[in-house]
């Protein structure tokens, strides 16, 4: 990342590159897909290049960061996936009105088709609602040189910039020419000015007065963008315009019809606000035009009031022809254009091929990994559930509040532990609500150590204060898992690799007042249920909030740990005289590492060694003690050497 040259980098890679060409100085992110990859690229070279980078504890907190540095002059950036926002929404609105010193670059990542996420928000909406300009890079292609541009913009212009990716611009690979980095811009001071950063509402209504009048700077200045462009017939009276990576789709799919040469392409790089006099420029005598952009109709709804503005009469097209969910593909561009221009196109029959590839492909649905801690703790919580169900009736088990995480595979079967899972920090404020409204259940919150963080404390001190009876499960694997391996306060180290205090979610819940907190191994599953079932019954009993905690490190983590010291797995087997064949190892434990001998004939169970981690709980699970190490001795020790 340092180096000059050519090199193949993701999107997120070539953002992050970008930043450090433009001088950032400072850098803070929560993780979240598809943003990672951005700050921990630019945490790989913090020390070499002289800039900071952290992980902060959420989206609030790291813009926060970002937007203190850019007001004492360091050049910064804050990096989230789109939900992200939403929680930085607070701090995001009030920084249009205050501005900033140097530059603010706030790097949205947002997920067409919800790969991983709950929603597919489009936050250009954000830029329309707080007055700040979006730059949208056309593909993966321009995302260094537009990271570049947003810097330049925004210090320029004093104001923060929302550098708006999507998944696959941020998760594909491109090369990219790197150039030699500058010194980091960092001024190093603050010069107090309450006048503008104090917002109190006789400053925020002069402010307001301001950011309206430098907004009408900023469209002046979008529409001298360099990433604005038109190509194809300049002369035709039809155009398509394009926004940030439908570009990349529309002009192939004008290439693939043979119309580039007699349509007007207008690519828009900067679509809020929307290049005004750019965009009138392009569209002279041009009588139809054909908006293309993934999601909402950002560039449609802001195209539409400028010609009404200036009483032009345009045929506009666009989400009546192109959609409105999901992220743009070719068949979509294809579609789309070829209705536009009246051009015959028969699309191939997707659903035909997509049984056709199907039918090739191996089922692979997402499953926790083996050994992975949550597996045991499911397994002992969904016993507890049963037995409460069997006892009362299948109405009265706990209900179960999930959260953002690897956890959030707990909805499946054979655990089916997940009743709700809406936002991060969800499952307690969630528990809170159903604890005051649902009698006769008990709410259980399951939430991870890195998510207890970002936003689990305010509800489980709601809790407290409230005097809500709720049980919170906190699954702390001591790492930021689902996002790769990011640091967290239960980690030990930064961003930048440096040893910090460890910050224990019981400890953060006795200060807050919960009087019921245990710590438990998972991998201890008698253990483990038996505690649960007592939590359970301090709750009901009490009417109080209890606190779990489930401590063991994630499997991934200790395979890498093991290599590192040069360890082996070691083996497990089971034993074909002793095992009964009922199961419950691959069904109800469902470790992915074991299977049946053979399905339909054998149903006793076999360990696959090139799956198993050595996490051993399934010794334990076994009621007929048919599973075990092949040595005693070698499985103690590599549990006590990369397990904890």
């Amino acid at each position: 990342m340092g180096k000059t040259g050519k090199a193949v980098l993701l999107g997120n890679e070539a953002i992050a590159r970008g930043a450090l060409e433009a001088g950032l100085a400072v850098a803070a992110a929560y993780p979240g897909t598809p943003s990672t990859e951005i700050v921990e690229a630019l945490s790989s070279v913090a020390k070499d290049v002289g800039i900071y980078v952290e992980w902060s504890v959420n989206e609030k907190v790291a813009f926060e960061v970002a937007y203190a540095a850019a007001t004492a002059g360091s050049r910064a950036l804050v990096a989230m996936k789109h939900v992200g926002l939403n929680v930085a929404a607070d701090p995001l609105m009030s920084s249009a009105y205050t501005g900033v010193e140097e530059s603010l670059v706030i790097v949205t990542a947002d997920d067409p088709s919800m790969w991983s996420s709950q929603n597919e928000q489009d936050n250009r909406i954000y830029g329309m609602h707080a007055y700040i300009p979006v730059v949208e890079p056309g593909g993966p292609f321009e995302a260094k040189d537009a990271a570049i541009y947003a810097f330049e913009l925004s210090s320029k212009m004093k104001h923060p910039v929302i550098l708006r990716s999507t998944t696959r611009i941020s998760h594909t690979r491109v090369v990219v020419e790197l150039k030699p980095l500058p010194k980091p811009v960092r001024r190093g001071k603050y010069d107090k000015n309450p006048s503008k950063y104090v917002l109190i509402p006789a400053h925020a209504r002069r402010l307001r007065l301001e950011l309206l009048d430098r907004w009408s700077r900023i469209e002046e200045e979008v529409s001298r963008s360099p990433l604005n462009r038109v190509e194809g017939a300049k002369d035709s009276k039809t155009a398509v315009i394009a926004s940030g990576l439908s570009y990349a789709f529309v002009r192939e799919a004008l290439e693939d019809l043979g119309a580039l040469e007699r349509v007007k392409l207008i690519k828009i790089s900067t679509p809020v606000p929307l290049p005004s006099k750019f965009v009138l420029d392009a569209l002279s005598g041009v009588e139809r035009v054909l908006v293309v952009e993934e999601l909402e109709p950002v560039v449609e709804m802001q195209l539409r009031s400028l010609l009404h503005r200036e009483r032009l009469s345009i045929e506009v097209h666009g989400k009546d022809l192109v959609g409105y969910p999901y992220e743009m593909t070719m068949s979509r561009a294809l579609r789309a254009v070829s209705r536009f221009l009246g051009i015959e196109y028969r699309a191939p029959e997707p659903a035909a091929k997509q049984e056709e590839i199907s039918s090739l492909v191996f089922p692979r649905p997402p499953q926790l990994c083996p050994g992975c801690p949550y597996r045991p703790l499911y397994f002992a919580l969904r016993r507890v559930a049963d037995r409460i169900a069997s006892q009362r009736g299948r109405d009265k088990e706990p209900i179960f509040c999930g959260d953002i995480g690897c956890y959030t595979l707990g909805l499946n079967p054979p655990f089916n532990v997940q009743d709700t899972c809406i936002e991060m920090g969800g499952s307690i404020g969630l528990a809170n609500g159903f604890a005051k409204s649902v009698d006769d259940r008990i709410p259980v919150a399951i939430i991870g150590d890195s998510t207890f963080y970002h936003a689990g404390m305010p509800p489980l001190l709601n809790a407290v204060f409230n005097k809500n009876p709720l049980l919170t499960i906190v699954l702390d694997n001591r790492i930021t898992a689902m996002t790769g391996h990011q640091p967290s306060p239960s980690t030990g180290f930064t961003a930048m690799g440096e040893p910090t205090r460890v910050v224990p979610a019981e400890d953060i819940a006795r200060a807050m007042g919960v009087e019921y907190i245990k710590v438990i191994d998972p991998f201890d599953i008698g253990t483990t249920e038996k505690t649960l079932a007592e939590a359970l019954e301090y709750v009901e009993k009490e009417r109080k909030p209890a606190l779990v905690v489930s401590r063991r490190l994630c499997a991934l983590v200790a395979v890498r740990n093991a290599r590192r010291k040069g360890l082996s797995i070691p083996r497990y087997v089971v034993d074909e005289n002793a095992c009964r064949g009922c199961g419950i190892c691959y069904t109800k434990f469902a470790c992915p590492a074991i299977r049946q001998r053979e399905p339909g004939k054998d149903r006793r169970a076999m360990i696959d060694p090139e799956l198993c981690t050595g996490c051993g709980v399934c010794v334990s699970v076994c009621p007929f003690n048919a599973i075990k190490p092949l040595s005693e001795e070698e499985a103690r020790k590599f549990l006590e050497e990369v397990w904890r």
